[in-house]
């Protein structure tokens, strides 16, 4: 009722509600709700902290209008929540490399990837544009095609064992801000209509500029997929335009009819992933590749997933162990089209010395409208 009587709503608000809606409005939304519990090795002991998750859990607002000729105006509004209203402990790369000093220079920032929050309103995809026979333009904070493509290939994405947050994807697949983070604020994005299952676009972040810093950087992404034959083939380049080592590359890919499934993929860091997950001193650093290979088995409303990825030494910071090996399994059970469960168990073993490993076990049930 509620996914009814928002678009109407909204669509009566559209044209100030007078005369019949013009604007054709569906209300979406995303929650998925689940118990972990993780042990790191890092704290010494055997406790496991057990908490409850919501997952990128959001609800929010997308549309269009037709302005004849072929041509449509398209806007989406999404708003991220957390139903669990706790701080959050989420997994991720265990590798922390915050505060170490090297070189004389002191490295600000994590390679832990892990996320804290307190169930705040946030801001996810937002955005504004026209699509027509020759594709679509999108303005405003807009997922980017790196990371767009890595949820291809995810079968748990939003879920408390999504690749990103267990190593199995860098952290250019999470994140939002104007460097090169997955989700890019100020930006306009672009697709092209798909040909012979082609498909091909970029993306260019606009920076605010300032009296103060006149020339901002402008980060920006190209890339491009193929889809035919239950293949799907996809190659990315995104840098954030700092100079020096910032950017980053990837290649990966699926084959596979409805349940079963191989993919993987391999993002070769020229700086970027390095730059987001903390690696670098002074802007100089990369080398700290990531690649995963996964695959999926089901009958009738279950299946199975499991993967196996690594996270390879960079070089931007002397005498750091930065690697890691992380692996999950998951077990999924379909309630009916929009509700599922599932139980895995994700772990990331890194190189470092005294860091160890970190695991999860989680329970969770995943709904989307």
């Amino acid at each position: 009722m509620i996914k009814k009587i928002l678009p109407a709503m909204i669509g009566a608000a559209l044209i100030g509600g007078v005369g019949s809606a013009v604007a054709d409005v569906t209300a979406f939304g995303h929650i998925d709700t689940s118990f972990n519990s993780t042990k790191d090795d890092t704290l010494g002991n055997n406790d496991r902290l057990n908490n409850l998750d919501c997952t990128t859990c959001s609800v929010g607002f997308k549309g269009s209008e037709d302005l004849g000729n072929g041509l449509k105006a398209i806007f989406k509004l999404d708003f991220q929540y957390d139903t669990t209203e706790r701080n959050r402990v989420r997994g991720g790369r265990t590798a922390s490399v915050t505060g170490v000093t090297s070189g004389g220079a002191t490295v600000t920032g994590s390679a832990t990837g892990v996320s804290t929050g307190s169930g705040a309103f946030t801001d996810r995809d937002q955005w504004l544009g026209l699509a027509s026979n020759y594709g679509k333009v999108r303005i405003g904070t807009i997922s980017t095609l790196y990371k767009s493509h890595g949820a291809m290939i995810d079968p748990v994405y939003r879920t408390s064992v999504q690749g990103r947050d267990w190593g199995l994807q860098s952290a250019l697949q999470r994140g939002a801000g104007d460097a090169g983070q997955g989700r890019a604020t100020n930006t306009i994005r672009y697709d092209s209509p798909t040909f012979a299952g082609f498909q091909v676009g970029g993306h260019y972040t606009v920076q605010n500029e300032t009296t103060a810093a006149p020339n901002a950087d402008s980060p920006y992404g190209i890339g491009g997929q193929w889809k035919g034959g239950g293949f799907l083939a996809f190659a990315d380049y995104i840098t954030s335009d700092t100079g020096g080592d910032d950017s980053a590359w990837r290649i990966g890919g699926r084959f596979g009819f409805d349940k079963f499934a191989v993919f993987g993929q391999y993002e070769g860091d020229s700086g970027l992933i390095s730059q987001q997950q903390g690696l670098q001193t002074a802007g100089k650093g990369d080398g700290a590749d990531v690649w995963f290979i996964g695959g999926t088995a089901g009958f009738g409303n279950n299946m199975i997933y499991a993967a196996y990825g690594q996270g390879k030494d960079g070089n931007g910071i002397a005498n750091i162990d930065t690697g890691y090996d992380s692996w999950e399994i998951v077990g999924t059970h379909s309630l009916s089209k929009r509700t599922k469960g599932y139980l895995g168990f994700a772990q990331i073993d890194a190189d470092q010395s005294g860091v160890g490993k970190l695991d999860n076990w989680t329970l969770g049930m995943k709904h989307t409208f």
